[in-house]
């Protein structure tokens, strides 16, 4: 039985993520920690989740501390004194989703194999259970927060500006607006009441959700905005325009600052991040905890992708959004975003899909496979899908994860050459699903 993902277990509340699967995590984690800190984000589902999951974890004799309502890199870095860490959060899914992270002391999330591991003990039902004297409890982590707070504050610098933060209804409420009025900014909230139902706007921090927040940062004359996930491990920003950082345009900022040797990043970023940063790029499988595990193998000093996850190895493997929003503050303080993003390269960028019976799922890889082996091209990427790097652009060809569809993506330097690659990958693609 495979229930995790790149990112943990998530479904709907008692259709997908029901009290007895939770349960049934707990169980087989807690056969293999001996400590746990549990935190949870603002969904109405997590009381329920709690008590599950520490039910089953305590059931194994493991001892469980409750850090409270508090985001993912809080609890994150709650997990350092831990044997692991347990997150309730269904990340930037709709408020009906409910979810488990698991997480590792230096701060990584659980890798494939970790992941396998627990599954596998689930499907063979081989679970610690311990007698009546020899249970697990629960306790308080009271100070998280604090912690956390204490970390970045260790290594980020002042900067006197106007900042407007979007908390998405969630934890981040608790935190990044401190850092930053620490920092000596300030800060003004929108969607800061905790509220599972997200009556703000959907967890996910897309340019479409954040109309208040870029009204907010023009209509206040802000010099930047930030915006949050549901459980803040991803942080997006507004510039002193009002105008949304595109992913590719935040991940060449950071890299280029951060990045002295190698940086990190997915196999769908910007061919911009090459041109506009003076070190060695590392592509690997789209997801955090894979730019987490490429960061920490090759000891890179930054890791990114374009969704808003960011990794600096510096202070933790856990993508930080409360720790990139500090560090993005920093660089506002130097010079305007916009005109910081003046001096990243921007290139057109297309996408398409075909779609195909899902019956035929074997044979269409099977098809693409021979198919993408045989384009010619200056560099094949096979890590997650199909990369082309041709000399003026490429093209990403992957199966989605979700649907029965084949996701076709292409940049180049114009939109010609752009337009040429993506119909030429889309008629390959449309032979294979025919």
């Amino acid at each position: 039985m495979r229930i995790f993902g790149s990112s943990g277990v998530r479904g709907v509340v008692n259709t997908e993520m029901t009290p007895e699967l939770t349960a049934r995590i707990g169980m087989a984690v807690g056969g293999l920690a001996k400590e746990a800190v549990i935190g949870r984000d603002s969904r109405t589902s997590n009381d329920m989740m709690q008590a599950a999951v520490s039910s089953g974890l305590m059931a194994c004799g493991c001892e469980v501390y409750d850090a409270g309502f508090v985001t993912t890199p809080t609890l994150a870095e709650a997990a350092r004194e831990m044997d692991c860490g347990v997150m309730l959060t269904a990340s930037h899914n709709p408020p009906e989703y409910a979810g488990i992270k698991l997480w590792n002391p230096d701060g990584m999330g659980f890798g494939v194999d970790q992941s396998r591991h627990v599954e596998d003990i689930i499907s063979e039902g081989k679970y610690s259970l311990k007698p009546w004297n020899l249970v697990g409890t629960t306790h308080s982590f009271p100070d998280a927060v604090d912690r956390h707070i204490d970390r970045i504050m260790s290594d980020v610098g002042a900067a006197s500006l106007k900042v407007v933060v979007d908390c998405a209804n969630g934890p981040a409420t608790t935190i990044t607006p401190l850092v930053l009025q620490q920092m000596g900014c300030k800060v003004v909230t929108i969607n800061s009441n905790r509220d599972g139902h997200f009556p703000g706007r959907m967890p996910e921090p897309t340019d479409e959700n954040l109309g208040d927040l870029k009204g907010a940062v023009v209509a206040m004359e802000a010099d930047l905005g930030i915006a949050h996930d549901g459980d803040a491990d991803r942080m997006v920003a507004v510039d002193d325009k009002g105008q949304t950082l595109a992913g590719d345009e935040l991940l060449a900022m950071f890299a280029g600052r951060f990045a002295k040797d190698r940086v990190v990043v997915t196999v769908d970023a910007s061919m911009a991040v090459d041109d506009h940063v003076d070190a060695d790029i590392i592509r690997t499988k789209v997801g955090d905890v894979f730019v987490s595990e490429e960061v920490k193998k090759s000891g890179a000093d930054f890791g990114g992708e374009p969704s808003g996850t960011w990794i600096f190895p510096d202070q933790t493997y856990c993508p930080d959004g409360i720790l990139a929003a500090a560090r993005i503050v920093e660089i506002a303080a130097e010079r305007s975003l916009s005109e910081l993003r003046k001096e990243i390269p921007k290139y057109p960028t297309l996408r398409s899909a075909a779609s195909f019976d899902s019956s035929r799922k074997d044979a269409v890889l099977e098809m693409l496979k021979i198919e993408m082996s045989n384009v010619e091209c200056r560099e094949l990427v096979t890590l997650d899908g199909f990369r082309h790097q041709f000399e003026d652009g490429w093209t990403l060809v992957r199966p989605s994860g979700t649907e029965p569809k084949i996701r076709v993506m292409a940049e180049a330097r114009n939109d010609a050459e752009a337009e040429r690659l993506l119909e030429a990958m889309m008629k390959i693609v449309r032979r294979c699903v025919a």
